[in-house]
């Protein structure tokens, strides 16, 4: 299955996949004229202060800011934690720059999803909203494009299974094994009971799950990176050196390290990239629809900006911290010494740069982290599967849809962690080429309806406040 899998992988992810998912970034990025940097500061503005909250004749089902936060349970999860640190071993530490350069153009495409899910948005039988890039092909391109939202849809219904779920719990599972001596198959049991406990409350109990544990998951997360960080302060420049380096130029072998030539790293950081930020795959406009607002474009901006907080902020440190304590090369310490067996891989060796760091408070840091992290993406990329399922078969199979989901929880858990990792990579693929069409081919409407709200309702609002103030 490995074997077949990495094949598979090996042309969806070639050089056709990655020409398109750069080119749909750099077009946008171009037609929006740099929009992701030019207007952050008001996306973040609008996410986490009062001028975005939503007032009470406003659509929708979730408040701004708990859309972003499911958006994030989903996205900032162990991606962020064992996808880096899978990148780096794979393919060097040139490899975080690749993932910089897919967060930075993908602040973009993730922008021009969620407009798009606000944008053409259904009620569904329930009376809430669904959204997503099958309902803007379908209603923006026609109905002759149908087949490529089914076949986003069933791909999915799928990947959630995968990435957001699988995933997950693997490598949860692992850290548990790890630090406190816990059988993967008890892990993921507890892990079952608890995702059902919360998916079966719907959409208000996962938002409202993620509205409060997220900020505290990433403090925790951040918090530790940051203290490695100011205690080896004077590796920081070395580090990015480092990074800048090896991202145009070839890893010699050394020691237990194989080396990796550029392409590698360009491959590694771009799929990893996908894995930590989702941006191409369609994913935020699944959940970006559900958001109370007043115009698209401002869910647009705060949709954006966790691209930004997810590889920008989370994945560098993970990468430094790994760099800077000589764990990335998983066999011989090349920056400062550090030596191990190499049996560490993923979430695990993320693990013990951080207790190499900080002593027994770094493992349990980054082992918290792991456990948080990925069970707030496994309940957040159940709203992504269920939308993607109810758009095949309406809202009458998510009960069986919900069943297989917990089951593929419990099972992820005792699952071989490269097998699962080689499916998630091929989910991802199946999922972003047919968004990435649709995104293209959908990319007037997007700055047309950009330029409109600026022109108009961004200046009447400014005028407002200075007449206010």
């Amino acid at each position: 299955m490995l074997e077949t899998l990495n094949k598979i992988n090996g042309v969806l992810w070639g050089t056709p996949s990655l020409i398109l998912l750069f080119g749909t970034g750099v077009l946008l990025t171009f037609m929006l004229k740099g929009l992701q940097f030019r207007r952050l500061i008001y996306a973040f503005k609008l996410g986490f202060t009062k001028e975005g909250q939503a007032s009470s004749n406003d659509e929708g089902d979730v408040s701004n800011f708990k859309a972003l936060m499911t958006a994030l349970a989903a996205t900032i999860g162990n991606g962020n934690i064992a996808g880096v640190a899978t990148a780096i071993t794979l393919g060097g530490p040139g490899a975080i720059f690749w993932m910089w350069v897919v967060g930075l153009l993908g602040m973009a495409t993730k922008y021009a999803e969620a407009l798009l899910a606000m944008k053409y948005r259904v009620k569904n039988a329930n009376g809430e909203y669904s959204s997503g890039p099958m309902y803007y092909v379908e209603r923006g391109l026609g109905k002759k494009f149908k087949w490529l939202a089914v076949a986003f849809a069933i791909f999915g219904a799928f990947a959630a299974l995968g990435i957001g779920n699988s995933v997950q719990s693997n490598t949860i599972a692992a850290v548990m094994d790890t630090s406190f001596g816990i059988n993967n198959w008890i892990t993921g049991i507890i892990l079952a009971v608890l995702a059902a406990l919360i998916i079966f409350g719907g959409i208000q109990r996962i938002s409202t799950v993620a509205g409060f544990f997220v900020p505290v998951m990433a403090f925790l997360y951040i918090g530790g990176a940051l203290l490695i960080l100011a205690v080896n302060y004077d590796q920081i420049i070395p580090g990015f050196q480092t990074i800048f380096y090896y991202a145009f130029n070839p890893v010699a072998a050394t020691g237990g390290f194989v080396g990796v030539v550029v392409s590698e790293a360009i491959k590694n950081g771009v799929s990893r990239g996908i894995f930590s930020n989702e941006a191409g795959l369609g994913t935020a406009a699944l959940i970006a629809g559900n958001a109370k607002t007043d115009h698209p474009v401002k869910q647009a901006l705060v949709a954006m900006t966790g691209t930004f907080i997810v590889t920008i902020v989370v994945c560098t440190m993970t990468g430094l911290v790994l760099i800077m304590t000589g764990f990335w090369d998983t066999t011989g310490g090349l920056i400062s010494g550090v030596a191990h067996d190499g049996s560490l891989d993923g979430g695990a060796l993320t693990s013990a740069a951080f207790a190499h760091a900080l002593g027994t408070a770094g493992e349990y840091i980054v082992a918290f982290s792991v456990i948080f992290f990925g069970f707030s993406t496994i309940v957040g990329w159940y709203v992504y599967g269920e939308k993607c399922f109810e758009y095949l078969v309406g809202t009458k199979g998510i009960m069986g849809y919900r069943a297989v989901y917990i089951f593929a929880t419990g099972i992820g858990a005792v699952a071989n962690l490269t097998t699962v990792w080689a499916f998630a990579d091929m989910a991802n693929a199946l999922m972003m080429i047919p968004n990435l069409i649709a995104l293209i081919l959908l990319s007037k409407v997007v700055v047309k309806d950009t330029n409109e709200f600026f022109e108009n309702h961004y200046k009447a609002a400014n005028k407002q406040l200075n007449k206010a103030g």
